[in-house]
């Protein structure tokens, strides 16, 4: 393989992660109104039974700020209920309800679920191996010090003209395009009338 060909070759594999991450937020927000922390934040309450918030964010590796948002809005939707802890009636825990435990149902895995059993498959070295070189990458494209969490989602993407929700489910403002960004013209104001010489007014 030439040397061009190889470089065109590593794009496109990483072209293709980047749109299977995109597609797989894509069908799991329009199909089930849902971002993958959200699902991930979900699936927490359900395998822990009441739980508190920052039990939460510790499982999901997300900030505390960042899970009382998601929360926030699976609560405005039904899908989550807070009520007092018994142990501490000034803490809250959080439970789904029946909505919430039906959506679960429903969802699909999470693209980094299945991520995560095909790694498990592979020999240590291989694992040693495939986080060097993913890494090696990273630092390539100059983005290795970029925060980041355990999720394979995307929240940067538009859907069919819609602002995409962020990571806390948050909607990020639509991104305009080039020539919208333009500054519209101010409207020309009126010139004044030319002033009349003393031979117009002689007429």
């Amino acid at each position: 393989m030439e040397p061009g060909d190889r470089e065109s070759a590593i794009v496109a594999a990483l072209r293709r992660i980047m749109r299977g991450v995109e597609m797989h937020s894509r069908r799991l927000f329009e199909e089930h109104g849902l971002t993958a922390p959200q699902l991930a934040t979900l699936r927490v309450i359900g395998a822990g039974g009441p739980i508190t918030p920052a039990a939460i964010a510790d499982r999901v590796h997300l900030s505390r700020g960042t899970v009382t948002g998601i929360l926030a809005r699976l609560e405005q939707h039904g899908l989550v209920a807070r009520r007092p802890a018994a142990a501490d009636r000034r803490s809250v825990v959080l439970e789904l309800t029946a909505e919430g435990r039906e959506r679960l149902r429903r969802a699909p895995s999470l693209l980094q679920e299945r991520f995560r059993q095909e790694l498990s498959l592979l020999a240590e070295w291989e694992q040693t191996l495939l986080l060097s070189t993913l890494q090696r990458i990273a630092t390539m494209m100059g983005v290795a010090e970029l925060d980041a969490s355990p999720h394979l989602v995307s929240s940067t993407e538009e859907i069919s003209g819609r602002a995409v929700p962020d990571a806390d489910g948050a909607p990020r403002p639509t991104t305009l395009r080039r020539k919208d960004r333009r500054t519209p013209a101010a409207p020309r104001e009126p010139s004044a009338p030319p002033e009349r010489t003393h031979q117009e007014d002689r007429r």
